[in-house]
Order: C-alpha cells, then structure tokens, then sequence
C-alpha cells in the first residue's frame, strides 16, 4: 500500500512538472499503459495473499483513477496555455496603421461628372435622374425622333426581348420631368447610358449629362451664355466656342459647340438647340407660352480633353499607375 501512494505521489509529481503535451503523454504510459507501473501492480494482485487482494486492489484503481482525472486536467491546462501562446502570437495592435494599404482615388470620370454637376448645381439647376431600361416612347417618340431615324436602328440600340431597350441619351429623364412638373423648370439629367459603338473615343456604355431650361422668356442667347460659362468654368480658362447649325428631332434650331484647343484646333464638346415645339407639345406645356433649350454632352469626352487623354478604354482598362495619376 504504501508503494502505491508514493508511485502515486510520484506521478503527480511529474503531471504538474509536464509542460507540453507530448511529456503528458508519456508519464500516461510510464505509469498507465500496458507495461506500466500500476497496471504491472495490478497483474501482481494474484501473488498478494486472499485477505490482503481487495484492500491492495481497491488502492491501485482508486490511484489509476486519481492520475486519469489529473491527467485530463493537465491537459486542458496545457491546450488553454497553447491557445494563449498562439493568440499572444497572433496579437495585432489595431491601432497602428495597416501594412501595404494606399488611399483610394475618385475615378477620373466621376471626378469629371462631380465638376459639370457642381458648376450647374450653382447656377440653378436641379439635378433629375430616371431608368435605364427605357421603353420606345420616352426614349424616341416623346422626343420626335421619327419612325425611320437611324437612332432606331439595330446597329444603334441595344433592345431587350421584352421590346424595351437599354436608353441611348437621358433626354427620357426630360421628358419625366416635364411631364411630372410641367414648366417652368431647368434640370440637368446625368447618368450612364448605352450605346453599340467601340472605338478609341467611344464604349457602349459611357456617362452622359443633359440640361433643359423651359420658361416664358428662353432665347438661344440664354443657352450660349450658360455654355460659355460652364465651358470657362470646367477650363478654368477663357474658351472660345463656335456653334455649328446641326440637325437634332429634338431641338430646333440645333448646332454643334466646338472649343478652340490651345493648340489652335477646333474641337467638338457638345450638341445643343431650342427645344422642339413637338417635345414640348408630348409633355402637354404650352409650346405658344414657353419655350426652352438642351444640350447634351458625353462626360467621358470631357475627361479625354480636361485631361490629356487619346484612348477612352484607358479609362476603364483598371490599370492603376495610370489611374493614380488622378489625385
């Protein structure tokens, strides 16, 4: 008997002093496995005298049973000590900043739309967004684009098999306006917009914004006052502009606005003109009591120009060095 206590206190000893669980493991076979000490005290019961078997046998069960029960308990100790261990490890100091992280850049083309939209958001004009899943009527009819224009065309417009189609300007964005508000109004309408044309200077999906003032006293002089400032103001330069006679359903009279580069070129911008008694007429305004202008230009080609750029897929290539350069 009293070499089963001291074998016990023995193990004990060594349970506490394991500190991995690999040790653990082999003071469990040194005194628990097949050829260890108390199962060897075990297969030694039968030499013990009758009287002296099941006081001895009782003592080395109840000692396997005590070094099971701390065996166990050492080893969750060791597991909580390896998990702290690997948190201590692992432990970031969230409050030092990020390794390899850089600053994001507003896109080159919503830098430009923010601009346009600034500049005429100061000088009066409420900004009006709407679908770009349109149907044939506010995209074509409402605006007096005829049965047979080209614009109508397969190679033009992308149309859906439900017989809409995705909108090929945001003039539809004009047409709800006015219906819904009725005149006098001024809006610009920006938005993305679809188009079948690939090319250096075209995608067919780019940014558009489209203004319309309709009042009691619009003139043509009105619209190329508005231009001209928006135009120095994008600059930030004084612009020489040319307008060029142009034929639009939707307005009447129509030009072209072309810019004088620095290097003497003339460059087209954008297309203008009066809004077109007919268009005004389809959203029920009184085309004898008001009458209006629009103009519509392409974001993307203003980026090109205020930005030196000769490629427009370079604008969404996702190639950031050259991306970066937009800060």
């Amino acid at each position: 008997m009293s070499s089963v206590t001291q074998l016990l206190k023995q193990a004990q000893d060594e349970i506490v002093a394991a500190d991995n669980q690999a040790s653990l493991d082999k003071v469990r076979v040194k005194y628990l496995g097949k050829k260890g000490s108390l199962t060897s005290y075990l297969k030694e019961l039968g030499s013990l005298p009758s009287d002296k078997r099941a006081e001895a046998g009782k003592a080395i069960n109840d000692a396997k049973n005590s070094l099971m029960s701390e065996i166990k308990l050492r080893q969750s100790e060791l597991q909580a000590d390896s998990i702290a261990s690997k948190l201590l490890l692992d432990k970031l100091d969230v409050s030092l900043p990020g390794r390899g992280q850089k600053p994001g850049r507003v896109h080159p083309i919503t830098r430009t739309l923010q601009r346009i939209t600034d500049i005429f958001t100061s000088a009066g004009f409420e900004t009006r967004i709407g679908p770009e899943i349109e149907d044939d009527y506010y995209n074509f009819t409402a605006l007096n684009i005829p049965e047979n224009h080209p614009a109508r065309a397969m190679h033009d417009t992308f149309y859906l098999e439900s017989g809409e189609l995705l909108r090929t300007h945001t003039s539809p964005v004009q047409i709800r306006a006015m219906q819904n508000e009725g005149a006098p109004i001024r809006l610009i309408a920006p938005g993305r917009v679809y188009r079948c044309d690939s090319d250096l200077t075209h995608t067919p999906m780019f940014t558009q914004i489209e203004g319309l003032a309709v009042g009691a006293d619009i003139s043509f002089a009105n619209l190329k006052a508005v231009l001209y400032e928006f135009v120095s103001n994008f600059f930030e330069r004084e612009i020489e502009l040319r307008f060029r006679p142009a034929y639009f359903p939707f307005t009447e009279p129509s030009a072209e606005v072309d810019i004088r580069a620095e290097s003497g070129e003339w460059l087209e911008i954008l297309g203008c003109g009066m809004v077109h008694p007919n268009v005004l007429r389809n959203v029920d305004i009184d085309s004898e009591k008001f009458r209006g202008y629009a103009f519509g230009m392409g974001v993307d080609r203003l980026a090109m120009l205020r930005y030196g750029v000769d490629d427009l897929r370079l604008f969404f290539e996702n190639d950031l060095p050259f991306l970066a350069q937009f800060s």
